[in-house]
């Protein structure tokens, strides 16, 4: 055996305790593969590796450890003298650097690799096994490495987080324990089986993904069994007392899968073990296996405990089997199954109902198609297909908050299930997501919110819409929506991965939290990074391709071309935010003034354009109100988002048209944030400019967007472009039709996706989508040969008008409280009321005075004594007038001014006196 000098001179704990750590000994002690193999250079992975099979070191007669010094005796028959010594020191000239020597040779050598071989893999026999270097990043590490580095960060997370234990059974130490861990208020079952490795269970996320069999759950437990309970009775083992059935996660490497487990009682009969077989140690995949032998058990009359985790495998995958073959039928003949137009009240096209059967199928699975190819419809599909097929009742739509209103449209149209949009208190919320309603609509930000009432619900399936926004992996948002549970899930996504690879590892998480395995695990498998941890690149894809086949369905818009429509119209709408509603709804109530009038002035029709074209404009952004003010568009953050997806496809050419040249501005700003080349085309382009900008556009596939006014709606052939995007609607469905005219016409070779931006809640906007459809009757009857309209009726322009307005406006608005005006008022009403107090309090007291001098005069006087002269009394009188104001009513008002509130107080007491003599 090795020598490991120091250790005889540890006679007791408080020596120990005061010894400073061996620094040289921590170092080798420490060392990863990757870092033996840069220590001798390029060659250094060769050199291990040969050095470790050529060469036979026993460690008793060839290692010796001493406090700085690893020195290996390597037996070479090819040297002299047959002996190579091997020998690692600590530089003291560079912090933690090791110093490799060989007495034979100048260079590197594959003495010094087996050397190090022996190192790497005997640490636990020279009483060195630490966790790896924490400075060597976790993808250079190797697999033993890597689980040695993964359980000691739980052993660290176990020591340092506090936990609050309850144990089930507090006088053995083998029984269950409620673990509720302070830091995020979430409490596990914890199973203690022993103080090992692998016989322990717990019900939290980490312990069922990371294939270590333990956590830090379990690990803070067993510690405090440690310290609770005797050596003697730490000694005896778990007994069972019942047959049941459980989970096993998989093993670290890989080679016992994610299963099912018979454990056995302590005292089991032949027949039993005759039943259950080898599944007591290898688990049991298929659920149908599992469930034949359960009920074999209970025929002879035993009783199988099923635990929750084993139960949910179970039914899950009976379920989901069942389901898979009816895709599978759905799938072989989607052309012409049935089911493209029964399932939703559309004609699904080919490929969206052979996503939606691969979803549906698939239990868990990943939609990422390109934008625009209907995504929301088959997500709706899906939740429709389940209903049938697996009788689900309760779906959560979880979206950014400016698509809610789009899904409950969407859901409206297509399907005959009802849905709701999370709205309201806390109370109404948890109401809403409790209620028996199919679908239940909320925003990313609701679900950080409301995740306790949320859990609370038994969600059959979960729809996450633009799924990326859980890509990154340490963000709240990511944490949070990763513990919602249902047995079906599905995530649209057009970009799953945008930047990194782990982007697709953290949606798929969400999908399937077994497929991809531990996050340490994938990173270190597929991630290449230098010594700092930066990525270089990535590796072994076809593996991860593989892997994700059965979960992942992506069509680009080109592989499905020949199944798109010529030309598909899309409307997305966008909650207005209060800013925008403030002044668009000003404006409406003036136009409801004007339009209720029986006769309009010209200046009235004056007044009534501009406050329609501000409510208009309000509807796209406030800054095209007031460009001095902060900007409010929920628009712009929509058509952003819009626009991201769209550039991200590289066949996307873009017409993108707007009634403003100030709102092409801001999109043109929205645009350089993202990158994308762009031409402009409106009223003030010259004439002859505008032949380069079009055949710079048709021409350059570096140029995505063309952005144009009304003025460039006509005459122009842009078939380059296949997306029409209307930031805002025109009056008249000519001009609509104008500008999608320009990409959708003759010469035309692709289908033409044309998007129309609404900006929502109960604004003119809306009310131009009712109008836009009703002016293209006439046009319809006229020309549309398939059009059985025969007559159309025609009114005078001012009555058209007034027609129009009925259908724009929106109801009757609740005038919104003017707070200065209010204020202005209240104020004015305090004073007034302030002032009449103040004339009671004065008239009051007048009479009081008199009333009280009046006495005064009398008990002064004396009943002998004669009056006093008329002439002193009027000089009296006119000296008091002089101090006299009048009322509004002409009564005298006095005015006396007292030195300080004393001498008042002290006027009232000789008034006072006075009244009671």
């Amino acid at each position: 055996m090795a020598t490991v000098k120091g250790k005889k001179s540890q006679t007791s704990g408080s020596k120990r305790n005061t010894k400073k750590p061996n620094v040289f000994h921590q170092r080798i002690g420490t060392l990863t593969y990757h870092q033996a193999c840069r220590l001798l250079g390029d060659e250094g992975p060769r050199l291990i590796q040969t050095g470790g099979r050529v060469f036979d070191i026993q460690s008793d007669r060839d290692v010796f450890l001493g406090g700085d010094l690893f020195r290996v005796r390597v037996e070479d028959a090819e040297l002299d003298g047959g002996l190579a010594v091997a020998t690692i020191t600590l530089n003291s000239g560079r912090n933690k650097q090791l110093q490799l020597n060989c007495d034979q040779c100048e260079m590197p050598c594959e003495h010094l690799g087996a050397a190090l071989d022996y190192l790497l893999d005997a640490k636990s026999v020279l009483g060195l096994a630490m966790p790896p270097d924490e400075s060597v990043p976790l993808e250079n590490l190797t697999s033993e490495e890597l689980r040695h580095r993964a359980t000691a960060d739980r052993e660290r997370r176990a020591a340092e987080e506090s936990m609050k234990v309850r144990s089930m059974d507090t006088g053995r130490p083998w029984t269950d324990y409620v673990v509720t861990s302070e830091r995020s208020g979430r409490s596990y079952r914890v199973a203690i089986r022993s103080l090992g490795e692998g016989d322990s269970f717990c019900t939290c996320p980490d312990f069922r993904t990371n294939r270590l069999g333990t956590c830090k759950h379990i690990l803070h437990v067993q510690t405090k069994v440690k310290k609770r309970f005797s050596a003697a009775q730490l000694r005896a083992p778990y007994r069972r007392k019942r047959l049941s059935l459980g989970m096993h996660y998989g093993s670290f490497d890989g080679a016992t899968p994610r299963g099912l487990l018979f454990h056995l009682p302590h005292k089991a009969d032949a027949k039993v073990e005759e039943i259950v077989g080898n599944s007591v140690a290898e688990p049991i995949t298929d659920a149908h296996d599992a469930m034949t032998r359960v009920q074999a058990l209970e025929h002879t009359g035993q009783d199988v405990t099923i635990f929750p985790d084993a139960e949910a495998f179970i039914q899950r995958q009976l379920v989901s089997d069942r389901v898979r073959r009816e895709c599978d039928l759905i799938r072989e003949r989607v052309d012409k199954h049935p089911l493209r137009t029964e399932l939703l009240d559309a004609k699904l096209l080919p490929y969206q109902l052979d996503g939606i059967a691969f979803a549906a199928g698939a239990g868990r699975a990943i939609l990422a198609d390109d934008m625009g190819l209907g995504k929301t419809i088959q997500g709706i599909g899906v939740a429709e297909l389940l209903a049938r097929l697996a009788e689900i009742k309760r779906v959560l739509v979880v979206c950014p908050a400016s698509l809610k209103s789009q899904w409950r449209d969407e859901i409206t149209r297509f399907s005959g299930h009802s849905a709701q949009i999370v709205l309201g208190s806390g109370e109404e919320r948890i109401e809403q997501y409790s209620s028996d309603t199919f679908f239940t609509i909320c925003n990313y930000e609701q679900v950080l919110r409301d995740l306790t009432a949320i859990e609370n619900v038994p969600w059959d399936l979960i729809i996450l819409d633009e799924g990326q926004r859980i890509k990154n992996w340490e963000s709240k948002t990511s944490n949070v929506i990763r513990q919602l549970e249902s047995p079906f899930r599905l995530v649209l996504s057009g970009t799953p991965l945008e930047n990194r690879l782990g982007e697709l590892f953290t949606v798929t998480r969400f999908v399937d939290d077994e497929l991809l395995g531990p996050a340490y695990h994938f990173f270190n498998q597929h991630h290449v990074v230098d010594d700092r941890g930066k990525t270089l690149g990535y590796r072994q894809l076809d593996t991860l391709r593989e892997k994700m086949q059965p979960i992942l369905l992506r069509r680009t818009r080109a592989e499905v071309a020949k199944q798109l429509p010529d030309r598909t119209d899309e409307v997305i709408r966008c909650e207005a935010t209060a800013e925008q509603k403030e002044i668009h709804d000003a404006n409406m109530r003036t136009v409801a003034q004007i339009a209720g009038k029986k006769f309009m002035t010209e200046m009235d029709r004056l007044r009534l354009q501009k406050c329609l074209l501000m409510a208009r404009m309000a509807c796209d952004s406030t800054y095209l109100i007031d460009q001095d003010a902060s900007e409010y568009s929920s628009k712009l953050e929509r058509l952003g988002e819009l626009l991201e997806g769209l550039i991200e496809d590289p066949t996307r050419k873009i017409v993108l048209f707007s009634e403003w040249r100030r709102m092409l501005d801001r999109v043109e700003h929205r645009l350089d944030e993202l990158g994308c080349d762009y031409v402009r085309l409106d009223g003030q382009v010259p004439q002859k400019k505008r032949a380069e900008l079009v055949a710079r556009f048709q021409n350059d596939p570096n140029c995505r967007v063309i952005n144009m006014t009304n003025a460039g709606s006509t005459g122009l052939n842009l078939q380059a472009a296949n997306t029409v995007i209307n930031v805002d609607l025109p009056w008249n469905p000519a001009v609509l039709e104008q500008r999608i005219a320009r990409a959708y016409r003759m010469g035309q070779k692709n289908p033409v996706h044309v998007y129309k931006l609404v900006t929502t809640g109960e604004t003119i906007e809306e009310g131009l989508l009712t109008t836009l459809a009703s002016k293209q009757d006439l046009a319809d009857a006229s020309i549309n040969f398939d059009s059985d309209v025969c007559e159309v009726s025609m009114t005078s322009g001012m009555e058209d008008l007034k027609r129009r307005l009925e259908i724009i406006l929106p109801k009757p608005l609740a005038a919104p409280v003017d707070e200065s005006q209010k204020r202005r008022v209240e104020a004015e009403a305090e004073e007034l009321a302030a002032t009449q107090r103040r004339e009671k309090v004065s008239a009051a007291s007048g009479q009081l005075v008199t009333a009280a001098l009046s006495l005064a005069g009398e008990l002064i006087g004396g009943a002998d004594q004669s009056p006093p002269a008329e002439e002193t009394i009027q000089q009296l009188t006119d000296k008091l007038t002089q101090c006299v104001d009048r009322d509004a009513e002409g009564r005298p008002q006095l005015t006396i001014s007292l030195a300080d509130d004393t001498a008042l107080k002290g006027l009232a007491t000789t008034l006072a006196k006075l009244l009671s003599t």
